[in-house]
């Protein structure tokens, strides 16, 4: 399989992967909720049976709705492992390429780095958070974000040049970064906000009050405002 011009060569490696658009991302997030429904719909069901019939069934009932409960803050911890903290110790190298980094990043981004271990990157498919071994989208209107699971091919690399080679891979090719990652979870971002460790937190809703008023600014005129100008 050829790859058109400016593509990421990795996406040969997966020739059978539609290239993602703003269409297939819509469709995937509602793939993704209605298998949520499809998995929890029973147990929700089971125990509204189980209480009309049966009311002294209401206890089973209630491990039944536990049931429903868990399966999707299941989902939503797989997802936030993707950018969970590893705390390997910093090699020698992980000095030089922190500057490297930083030579790519703005000075928001750069102390965001700094604090919560994520690069903050807008893009047209909506605002990235990149770590070392995965990436979080947080689609239009900041309610819902995508998980992938992504990393560079040298394991051996410094932490902020893993980072670094991914975010030059999403700047040369967006969609095509999105095709070549593995979705891990796509949900609600409160869900996804539960799991993470504290330090990335504050990544997250920067990146969702981003696309909140990103929305606000493409509701129309009266929506224009200072922060809209700013992009």
């Amino acid at each position: 399989m050829t790859t058109e011009a400016g593509a990421l060569p990795e996406l040969a490696s997966v020739y059978w992967r539609p290239r993602v658009n703003e269409r297939r991302l819509v469709r995937t997030a509602r793939l993704w909720t209605l298998c949520t429904i499809s998995h929890t719909l029973p147990f929700v069901g089971a125990a509204a049976l189980l209480v009309a019939l049966k009311p002294l069934t209401a206890p089973v009932a209630v491990i039944l709705l536990v049931h429903a409960w868990i399966i999707p803050e299941l989902y939503a911890a797989r997802g936030a492992g993707v950018v969970r903290v590893r705390r390997s110790g910093a090699p020698p190298a992980e000095g030089r390429a922190m500057l490297l980094l930083g030579d790519l990043l703005g000075h928001r981004a750069r102390e965001l780095y700094a604090q919560m271990g994520l690069v903050i990157e807008p893009g047209e498919l909506g605002t990235w958070l990149l770590g070392e071994t995965g990436a979080l989208l947080v689609r239009r209107g900041g309610r819902r974000v995508h998980c992938y699971c992504v990393r560079a091919t040298d394991a051996d690399l410094p932490p902020s040049d893993k980072v670094a080679h991914l975010l030059l891979a999403l700047r040369a090719d967006e969609a095509g970064f999105a095709t070549v990652a593995n979705l891990s979870f796509s949900g609600a971002c409160w869900r996804l906000r539960r799991r993470l460790p504290a330090e990335r937190r504050e990544a997250l809703a920067a990146a969702m009050a981003r696309e909140a008023a990103r929305s606000d600014c493409a509701a129309g005129p009266s929506a224009l405002s200072e922060s809209c100008t700013q992009g």
